[in-house]
């Protein structure tokens, strides 16, 4: 690829030369070349797996504040674009809700976005993403997106040529538009105060990070403030009732999305006042007048003081809570806190404990090279003196900015991890009652202000209330799971003429606690299968499940015929009451006269494998779901058996997929038992699972059982 200069660009030898913004020219050459408006370059840190915020233009730092420093597993467009090695293309509000909610909750507003990666063929370097206001088109056009790819492309060649040089390329000063130098050929400056002096509404210009750059003297009127003490500030900052996050709010929007926005607010003490904020690439042309129809009026801004930096926390915290409720195991939890919250806050190690029974145990840990280190504190008693325990007992987070803090206030405790440096050991407190300690290291001496400490601390609360929900949900998950295992054969009986083999795969999202059932049942002279699955995933469908496993043996065992117990399982379905359905597949097996009787009940239909290797689905004659109706009739199939034969029963779960037609499953299935039918059944029924999408996504529980008839029968 060539790497030579392009139109409007810098050249590539001078972009990659010493002391040139690398970063902020090639991102700017991007901006004009597909017209965004704003961008940003991330850059992957080369001594873990986090994406770091390096130079931004057109819009302010805090804008992107929350994703400062993202995981790169991160769900999120720079990261999925980075790990992907793929273009991200989100055409508008609604796609960026839908697909990336955690930024929607922050970002609110009508833009398009397109992420790239920075990265040669070999090596990937970061990714960059740049923004268009809402109203362009909703799809990223062939030219935008060969300028997009050839720009990043050049980009990684020049962070090539860097590292084999040994140039560091770090941040730089972001770059933002330009203020405009004057009206040229209409009105000169003087003439121009003058003529926007005279005008009877206020009027005023902020800059992208919303500062004052001109008022007239009506706005200052308006606003109750001298001009002179209004220029040069943030217009929040200068005027007190304004500091309201709702307010500032409609700023980022009318940036973002480019379209004229609009509030109303209450100059105390009775006075409404409607701003028109009428955006640019440059920053925004503001317009104040006197509202009207003040009744209809929402309340107006409060006077409290904020920190200048308050938006900021709120758009970390809101997005770092969304990224929480999405945790639904402990582990989960660790792994959500070691790639949204660790990123965020800058730290490179994390250890979460739980308090049980007077004691700290781990839970959970990411960042240690030598786990020994996280795994002695496992067991520690409450009572013994150390910054986890002291957190947690009294409630209060502990901040150590240096490791000689640490040894100073806790002496005895010199055995503090290796190659870390700092430590907040914050309390997780849930529901009043303490939970854990999450303790956050930092490899470098870390100063903690006050503004930081308040993140942390409610990050902590956040937290708690997280791990709280996940140690409930492990517990009922060992509970339901140990039930259905249990009602589970645990091993399936040897008889005369037949091989078996079965596998049962609980699902993995949520608590799905499913009612797959199988069994095979001695009945001599014959034997008799049965596959089915409960509606519902609870631990009453597993309950369920094993009510008709034992009504099956039962009618199996007094002799009952195959549409005899499928009509006597789905009486006590409905006997009992509990309002659940089930489907059901039955047989009775003759392996030495070489036939098999089926009786089937809204289930999926097996595969049966002949000898020579051809595999078709069984159309089976069958009659509705058991539970449903008490005089359903179930008729009945025979199917020819011969030695060697296999015949594949399996619940839903091992064919049904978001995206993939059963049809296409179950061919891709057959022909699979096609080709390595004739293997040992434990290695078919293997190869069976390792094979099927669904099986992989464990969205629903998986039953399988395989049978063959032997030779020798």
């Amino acid at each position: 690829m060539s790497d030579g200069p392009g139109p409007g660009r810098e050249p590539a030898a001078d972009g990659a030369s010493a002391g040139q913004p690398v970063l902020s020219l090639a991102l700017a050459s991007m901006l004009e070349e597909v017209h965004a408006h704003s961008g940003a370059v991330y850059l992957l840190r080369p001594d873990e797996p986090v994406l770091e915020l390096t130079v931004m233009a057109g819009m302010p730092r805090a804008f992107a504040a929350p994703w400062e420093r993202v995981g790169l597993s991160a769900p999120i467009p720079v990261a999925d674009a980075a790990r992907e090695r793929r273009l991200v293309w989100v055409g508008g509000e609604d796609e960026m809700a839908r697909r990336y909610p955690r930024v929607s909750v922050v970002l609110p507003y009508s833009f398009a976005l397109a992420a790239v990666p920075v990265a040669t063929e070999h090596q990937v370097y970061g990714a960059v993403f740049v923004t268009w206001p809402g109203a362009r088109p909703p799809e990223l056009s062939d030219g935008e997106r060969e300028h997009l790819t050839a720009a990043c492309a050049r980009l990684a060649l020049r962070l090539e040529r860097a590292a084999e040089e040994n140039r560091p390329v770090g941040p730089e000063s972001d770059v933002l538009a330009a203020p405009v130098s004057g009206v040229a050929g209409t009105l000169g400056s003087s003439e121009a105060a003058r003529l926007v002096s005279r005008l009877p509404y206020g009027l005023m210009s902020l800059d992208l990070h919303g500062k004052i750059g001109f008022v007239n003297a009506a706005a200052a009127e308006l606003l109750g403030r001298p001009a002179g003490e209004l220029l040069g500030a943030p217009l929040w900052a200068s005027v007190p009732w304004l500091n309201d996050p709702v307010y500032e709010d409609r700023y980022r929007a009318a940036l973002l999305s480019q379209q004229v926005m609009s509030f109303v607010a209450l100059r105390p003490p009775g006075d409404w006042l409607s701003f028109r904020l009428y955006p640019s690439t440059t920053g925004l042309s503001v317009r104040i007048g006197r509202a009207r129809a003040v009744a209809d009026l929402v309340p107006g801004a409060t006077e409290a003081d904020a920190h200048p930096a308050r938006l900021v926390t709120i758009s970390q915290l809101l997005s770092l809570a969304g990224a929480l409720t999405e945790a639904v195991s402990v582990q989960d939890v660790v792994q959500m806190v070691w790639d949204e919250v660790a990123p965020a806050v800058g730290s490179q190690a994390l250890v979460l404990l739980r308090s049980q029974g007077g004691r700290l145990h781990v839970l959970g840990h990411r960042g240690y090279a030598d786990a020994y280190v996280v795994e002695r504190f496992d067991g520690l008693p409450l009572s013994e003196r150390t910054p986890g325990t002291q957190a947690l007992n009294s409630g209060v987070p502990g901040f150590f900015d240096s490791r000689a803090h640490l040894e100073r206030l806790y002496p005895s405790r010199h055995e503090t991890p290796d190659g870390f440096a700092a430590w907040a050991f914050l309390p997780l407190i849930a529901s009043g009652r303490p939970v854990g300690t999450c303790v956050l290291a930092y490899a470098e001496p870390h100063t903690f202000p006050a503004d930081e400490r308040a993140v942390l601390t409610s990050l902590g609360g956040l937290i708690a209330q997280a791990l709280e929900r996940a140690l409930l949900y492990d517990a009922k998950h060992r509970l339901a799971h140990g039930l259905q295992q249990a009602l589970l054969p645990h091993s399936l009986p040897a008889l005369p003429g037949l091989e078996a083999a079965a596998r049962y795969l609980p699902a993995t999202h949520g608590m799905e606690i499913g009612g797959d059932f199988y069994d095979l049942v001695p009945a001599r002279p014959l034997a008799a299968a049965v596959i089915g699955d409960v509606q519902g995933h609870n631990v009453t469908a597993a309950g369920l499940m094993g009510q008709i496993r034992t009504g099956v043996r039962a009618y199996t065992t007094v002799g009952q015929a195959p549409h005899e117990v499928m009509s006597s399982t789905n009486r006590l379905l409905i006997d009992l009451g509990t309002e659940l359905f089930a489907s059901c597949l039955y047989l009775r097996l003759d392996p030495a006269r070489g036939r098999a009787v089926m009786a089937r009940a809204g289930h999926p239909p097996p595969l049966l494998r002949r000898p020579d290797g051809r595999v078709r689905v069984l159309d089976l004659a069958g009659g509705p779901l058991l539970g449903i109706d008490a005089a359903a009739v179930y008729p009945t199939t025979e199917v020819s058996l011969a030695p060697g034969s296999v015949l594949a029963l399996y619940t839903d779960g091992l064919v049904e997929s978001p995206g993939i037609d059963i049809e296409d499953a179950l061919v891709e299935l057959g022909g699979l038992l096609s080709e390595i039918g004739d293997r040992p059944l434990e290695d078919l029924a293997d190869e069976v699972l390792r094979h099927s999408a669904a099986a992989r996504e464990r969205l629903d529980d998986v039953a399988l059982l395989l049978l063959r008839a032997c030779p020798d029968a």
